[in-house]
């Protein structure tokens, strides 16, 4: 621990984990709070913000949990009041929470589209406009969001409305970033591709292999020029530097996590 972020408080959204292992979620509250700040760990589910806050504070890190739904604006305003009120301030916003559904335009229904939209995006925009104003009070602040590279080009299977959602998570952290400059408040975006998190395990294998993982998992580590899938920590460095002073010049970019997977991938 180099206390790269002593003195800072974050939150971070989808904290928890779908299973046992390191999501991207999970590993980079538990790298911030190594680095010295004090984490509102904010999940849907209680048993899997708690599991983090056990890691957590069995390191001596500080940290704090929230159960939340991302996509109403009145949990997620009461999220960052809730962090206010642990920690008396914010200075880092990690937006995390997301999901895929398969499905084209014809073949996925309204329903599904919209689910997506709020899960994907919508939660992107509540978190950034309601920790914001706190931000500015506290003369500047960090926000990264997590995007995917199946919002850059198309990797494999159809997932029409997380393509989407995920590619405007891009426009929107870019857009935030040009008219918070001059209040010091950055905003960037990482780009994880083929990684092996708990989610391949709990529920990718059962939508694309039948529940068969290690026949998913060889088949994505052999679509990526370095050979292998990255984890949830590769994702959580790259934040980790986004969100630190290190980057304090960096602002409106993306950092791509992939193993040179969108280097040969093409829009069909």
């Amino acid at each position: 621990m180099t206390d790269r972020l002593k003195g800072k408080v974050a939150i971070v959204t989808g904290a928890g984990s779908i299973g046992p292992g390191w999501g991207n979620g999970k590993a980079s509250a538990t790298l911030y709070a190594r680095e010295g700040a004090k984490v509102l760990l904010v999940d849907n589910r209680a048993d899997a913000v708690a599991e983090t806050r056990k890691i957590i504070e069995s390191e001596g890190g500080v940290c704090a949990t929230h159960v939340c739904d991302v996509t109403r604006s009145d949990e997620v305003k009461a999220m960052v009041a809730a962090c206010i009120g642990a920690f008396g301030t914010l200075n880092i916003l990690h937006n995390n929470v997301g999901a895929a559904k398969p499905g084209g335009p014809v073949t996925l229904s309204e329903e599904d589209w919209d689910a997506q939209m709020n899960v994907n995006l919508r939660h992107v925009f509540l978190a950034t406009k309601h920790a914001i104003p706190e931000m500015e009070k506290a003369g500047g602040g960090a926000i990264v969001s997590i995007g995917s590279t199946s919002g850059v080009t198309f990797t494999g299977q159809q997932q029409i409305a997380y393509q989407v959602a995920k590619a405007a998570i891009v426009r929107f952290s870019r857009s935030v970033a040009l008219e918070y400059a001059p209040k010091g408040i950055r905003a960037n975006t990482v780009i994880p591709g083929q990684m092996h998190t708990p989610m391949v395990e709990a529920y990718l294998a059962g939508q694309q292999s039948g529940g068969d993982s290690e026949a998913l998992i060889a088949r994505r580590n052999a679509r990526i020029p370095m050979g292998f899938m990255g984890t949830g920590w590769d994702v959580a460095q790259a934040c980790l530097f986004l969100v630190s002073d290190e980057a304090r010049y960096v602002t409106g970019t993306e950092i791509v996590v992939d193993g040179g997977l969108t280097l040969k991938c093409t829009d069909r």
